[in-house]
């Protein structure tokens, strides 16, 4: 019942945050191109993660699901909490991630060990959340996660 309601929380939010604070423009780029890279690319990593739960590319949050391959996070409800916790670790700071962190803190605090470790972890990492991942599609993923500590 707490993830489905977190999960309605996103879905209403979604659309707003997209219009009104993502700012930049869209990815022009799909899935089949993503999977056209080279096997080790961050790219074909992201193309895989995005076909093996059957996601489209979110215009606007493509960073999103970026980060979710770059620090090997699922997508459990309780996982995406732990990731934002893992970007306050890692510098982020934004009103979603307030979000989150408060209301996922307050419908599982018997998950908060795991989510201090994942601070924990953000916290280990050199800063990387604002990087332009789009420009970054063809480097080897193992390169960027060693250059930034991402483990």
């Amino acid at each position: 019942m707490r993830a489905l309601f977190i999960e309605k929380m996103y879905e209403i939010t979604k659309k707003p945050y997209q219009k009104f604070f993502k700012k930049g423009k869209a990815w022009d780029i799909n899935v089949n191109q993503l999977i056209q890279l080279p096997n080790d690319s961050f790219g074909f990593h992201l193309g895989c993660f995005l076909l093996k739960y059957n996601f489209e590319i979110q215009p606007k949050l493509e960073d999103h699901d970026c980060i979710h391959v770059l620090t090997n996070t699922g997508i459990t409800v309780e996982e995406e909490i732990g990731m934002q916790y893992y970007l306050y670790g890692n510098g982020k700071r934004s009103v979603y991630l307030w979000m989150v962190i408060l209301s996922g803190t307050l419908f599982y605090p018997t998950r908060f060990s795991y989510f201090k470790q994942q601070y924990q972890r953000g916290k280990q990492a050199h800063e990387f959340y604002g990087l332009d991942f789009l420009n970054m599609l063809t480097i080897p993923i193992a390169n960027i996660q060693q250059t930034f500590n991402i483990k």
